[in-house]
């Protein structure tokens, strides 16, 4: 099993910045594919980026793409998710998922582990 634990949500303003932290633990070597949902209320859970087990390749949701970086540190076994020029429609519950296999999902049901969710509120 693998546990993961976010971190770094809170309350801003549009236009601040927040990075969001994802330690993992237990089963670590089973991760592969390391990807950052979100769900608003109301909504259903939307993919927003995802990055390999390596580091070197990482994809995004055209809603974040140039504001939102993911990225990791393997000997720390944590992710990352750097968000820049927040907005009020990125307000929502932030999750951190684990894939065992090496190939990239937007899809939440290929995800094997998740996290417990921190909030990010963008206030106008």
């Amino acid at each position: 099993q693998v546990q993961l634990v976010e971190s770094g949500g809170g309350l801003v303003q549009a236009g601040a910045s927040l990075r969001l932290s994802c330690a993992a633990s237990g089963r670590t070597f089973s991760m592969n594919v390391m990807g950052w949902f979100r769900q608003a209320p109301g909504k259903e859970r939307e993919f927003v980026t995802a990055i390999t087990g390596s580091g070197t390749t990482t994809y995004y949701a055209d809603s974040v793409k140039g504001r939102f970086t993911i990225s990791r540190d393997n000997a720390k076994n944590t992710v990352y998710l750097q968000m820049n020029s927040l907005k009020a429609e990125d307000t929502a519950v932030y999750y951190c998922a684990a894939r065992t296999q090496p190939v990239w999902s937007t899809r939440p049901s290929r995800y094997d582990y998740w996290g417990q969710g921190t909030h990010v509120t963008v206030s106008s």
